[in-house]
């Protein structure tokens, strides 16, 4: 700070004048009590100092008053903003300086600025305003007019809108860049409008078959399988139709019980008339095998033919494809075996990876789609059935289960193509994708200021589709944002910050 700065006429040479305002620190104490917070009450003269607890006056040297809570509005005053429904005026070199009507600065005499609600200077429309002066070679060098410094450099001038009240973003600046050079590097800009959103979520995903659908054929009775008709693995086959056909002595001894139980019930009922006495065999020799599966058709024919059948063919319980098969002709089974398992391909799931920072944009019900490469341009639609509620501890994703219609079979399962998973559209404040640059701890915008001015900004981010981006925070609508060569904006910035921060250049 130069000499300028500080006017001579501030701080009072007279002893008088310090033992009146002792004088009038008795009369206000013994008036107020001794709580409150002090603050300098000799004419209202610097209201912007304020301490907790006794002292004197900094810049004029005189003591301190206490007041009550009910301090001038500039000592509750937040640097920088105003109070709702009240005008403040603030000093550009000294924030803590405001008071509620113009005037000058007591530190550094210069004008005070009128500041909004939001602790922004209020800059004049047309012509840029010059503030101050500032040495090119030291930023705490400053002059109210034009002037050289030691080595002769002319101080660079300090505008109105260069000041303005919006919180800095570390280890950035605002940079200034010409229009030429503007178009050297290919600068493009683009409006943060009002426009749908949603958020897009591109994941891998893995065909597999709906477990749910999966149908496993067994025998409770064991025997030897005679004939084999569905006779290879990925054979289709509809519900109720010959899988094979099996010999079992079991079988055909439990075969003979209902014909004996049918014949007894008939002896009892033309001898005795006792026929409701053989209805009680008849019916445990025909629910045996019913628990064992015998086809009901099966059953009819036996006790309608009077006579054993030597095999029984089992059928298949659903439609779909073989995909294991265990036996062939000759094989001898064992009750409980499995020798088929057939698998409902007419739907089937696809196992997404979603790590956990995206979770949140997952819901059940979704619509996603899916694209193979095996059948390039076709997008097949869906929705998420379900959502692991574990995480995988190694992967740090979790399983999503989206299932797709599978009408012809195109879907295979193990084959692997790309989801996509989409939320519900909306209606927000969205800016094109480019413009964000991503420091890793926040996201950075360069907003358009005018006049090659480009403003670094701090910007909080909702949903992304890909070409565009929600903005929750840091952005109005119709603020012009760099798109391209944004990146080499990103860097001039750094690098003048850089510079100031070691006192080498503005």
């Amino acid at each position: 700070m130069t000499s300028e700065t500080h006017p001579p006429d501030l701080r009072p040479p007279a002893r008088p004048r310090r033992l009146g305002a002792i004088a009038l620190v008795a009369v206000l104490g013994a008036a107020l009590g001794s709580g409150g917070t002090w603050l300098l009450a000799h004419r209202p003269m610097h209201p912007s100092v304020v301490q907790d607890h006794p002292g004197e006056c900094p810049i004029c040297g005189m003591k301190l008053v206490p007041v009550a809570a009910a301090a001038p509005q500039s000592a509750g005053a937040r640097p920088g903003s105003a109070r709702a429904g009240k005008v403040l005026y603030q000093c550009p070199m000294h924030p803590n300086v405001q008071q509620d009507h113009p005037g000058e600065c007591p530190i550094c005499g210069m004008k005070l600025e009128k500041v909004d609600e939001s602790g922004a200077f209020e800059v004049p429309p047309g012509e840029r305003k010059i503030v101050f002066y500032r040495s090119p070679m030291d930023p705490k060098q400053t002059s109210h007019t034009p002037r050289k410094d030691e080595m002769g450099m002319d101080y660079v001038p300090v505008y109105l809108d260069e000041l303005q009240g919006t919180p800095p973003v570390e280890g950035l600046v605002t940079v200034k860049i010409d229009p030429a050079r503007q178009q050297l590097i290919g600068l493009v800009t683009a409006t943060a409008t009002m426009g749908t959103v949603s958020s897009v979520l591109r994941t891998a995903g893995r065909v597999a078959v709906d477990e749910t659908r999966v149908h496993r054929v067994n025998v409770k009775f064991g025997g030897f399988v005679e004939r084999v008709d569905a006779d290879f693995v990925g054979r289709p086959v509809r519900r109720g139709q010959p899988l094979f056909s099996l010999y079992s002595p079991e079988l055909l001894a439990a075969q003979e019980e209902l014909l004996l139980a049918l014949e007894t019930r008939k002896a009892l009922a033309s001898a005795r008339g006792l026929a409701t006495d053989g209805d009680d065999l008849v019916t445990a020799a025909r629910r045996k095998l019913e628990l064992w599966d015998v086809p009901a058709a099966t059953l009819a024919r036996v006790e309608r033919r009077g006579k054993a059948e030597r095999t029984v063919t089992v059928f298949s319980p659903a439609r779909g494809v073989v995909v294991k098969k265990e036996i062939v002709p000759g094989t001898r089974i064992e009750a409980g075996a499995m020798p088929y398992e057939i698998w409902d391909l007419s739907t089937v799931w696809v196992l997404a990876d979603v790590y956990e920072t995206d979770l949140r944009h997952v819901k059940v019900g979704a619509p996603a789609t899916l694209t193979l490469k095996a059948f390039p341009g076709k997008e097949y639609q869906g929705r998420v059935a379900f959502i692991d509620p574990v995480l995988d501890s190694k992967t740090r994703t979790a399983k999503v289960r989206i299932a797709f219609a599978n009408p012809g079979l195109d879907l295979k399962p193990e084959m692997f193509g790309e989801v996509v998973l989409r939320t519900k559209p909306r209606r927000a404040l969205r800016i094109p994708t480019d413009a964000v640059i991503d420091s890793g701890t926040y996201s950075v915008v360069f907003v358009a200021l005018g006049e090659g001015k480009f403003q670094p900004r701090v910007v909080r981010l909702g949903a992304h589709d890909g070409d565009h981006v929600e903005v929750l925070d840091g952005l109005a609508e119709g603020d012009k944002i760099v798109t391209r060569a944004n990146f080499l904006i990103d860097s001039e910035s750094r690098l003048k910050a850089s510079l100031q921060a070691l006192g080498v250049g503005k």
